[in-house]
């Protein structure tokens, strides 16, 4: 058992910009792994998988939080759930609607294992390697069930992009209203989280498609390369400015109720 404790938690602080960043990524990885799908699947390939675990191990082996190396790996996240999300429906068969409850039951399971063996599952938490091992593993189920989700209202509903846009960015409300209300917030957040997913994908899947598939007719490589122009901007200044970084807040050990009354924010979306 590792006695290792990081001195402030390694996720950045939540606010407006946080949201951002977090639906460019999405947005990124869809349109990056469709355009290198496109030119070679073994660079593709090597890309997504080489790339996730790169970042991967360099996120896990620091001890504190740095905005490049933070926002590199959940970029790499991005690029390699969208190659792999798909993976119950292409093997299997199975209905997007039908992945999309598989990825939520397992989300559910690994959330509840988290908080029952940690006492938390707040991204303020995140300040042992073991509770870091659980923050990741949840990214990686939410990009499951986003892409699933995502799928869902354009291959099963045939909704099409603008009403996918609509639909998403209308829910993905609901929680910050439902935690305005006094909802758990860290359940809140990760609802939102999720779906920052098919939101994100299907805005930039709308202006990468051609219009006959009712898209803007942009294309995958412009929209990706835009995309990461502005991620390294946004990313450069959160760098820069040290406006993300995490604050000592209590720290929520397992079993302390007081760790609900230091209020996590996660989805407090004003600016310090």
């Amino acid at each position: 058992m590792t006695t290792r404790r990081f001195p402030h938690a390694k996720v950045p602080e939540v606010f407006a910009l946080f949201w951002v960043v977090k639906l460019l990524t999405t947005g990124i990885g869809e349109t990056a792994a469709d355009f290198m799908g496109t030119k070679s699947v073994v660079i593709a390939g090597l890309v997504g998988v080489a790339g996730f675990f790169l970042a991967l191990w360099f996120q896990l082996r620091a001890d504190t939080y740095h905005p490049v190396r933070y926002w590199m790996t959940v970029l790499m996240v991005a690029v390699f759930g969208t190659m792999i999300a798909d993976g119950p429906h292409v093997a299997l068969g199975s209905p997007y609607w039908l992945d999309s409850l598989l990825y939520a039951g397992a989300l559910v399971a690994l959330l509840a294992w988290w908080r029952t063996s940690e006492g938390t599952s707040s991204v303020h938490s995140i300040t042992t390697p073991r509770r870091e091992r659980f923050y990741w593993g949840t990214v990686l189920l939410t990009f499951g069930l986003g892409t699933a989700l995502g799928d869902t209202t354009a291959a099963n509903l045939h909704l099409g992009f603008a009403w996918s846009i609509a639909i998403f960015g209308v829910l993905i409300l609901l929680p910050l209203l439902a935690w305005k209300r006094g909802a758990d917030s860290v359940v809140c957040f990760w609802i939102a989280y999720a779906l920052t997913r098919p939101l994100g994908a299907s805005i930039a899947d709308g202006m990468a498609v051609r219009p006959q598939h009712g898209g803007l007719g942009w294309g995958t490589g412009p929209v990706t390369a835009v995309g990461l122009v502005l991620f390294a901007l946004l990313v450069s200044y959160v760098a820069i400015t040290k406006s993300d970084s995490p604050v000592d807040e209590v720290d929520p050990s397992a079993g302390h109720p007081e760790h609900e009354a230091a209020a996590p924010r996660e989805l407090d979306l004003a600016t310090d």
